[in-house]
């Protein structure tokens, strides 16, 4: 599983919009969007953010381990 695939499960798992996400790492939800679509790239404090947001490892956030 990519990155960009856990990305979204963990937002839809939780019941979250785009914007309330995109908010967490100070992104409009169209640049959210474009991280989860893949036409952007996730920056490493952006992932950092995310990952304590979400409570999980990075290893388990970018597909290499469990959480």
């Amino acid at each position: 599983m990519n990155y960009r695939t856990r990305m979204r499960n963990l937002r839809e798992d939780r019941d979250l919009t785009q914007r309330e996400v995109a908010a967490v790492i100070n992104k409009s939800q169209q640049g959210y969007s474009h991280i989860e679509d893949g036409r952007a790239e996730l920056k490493i404090d952006d992932l950092i953010k995310l990952c304590k947001f979400y409570g999980v490892t990075a290893d388990y956030f970018i597909g290499l381990g469990e959480k």
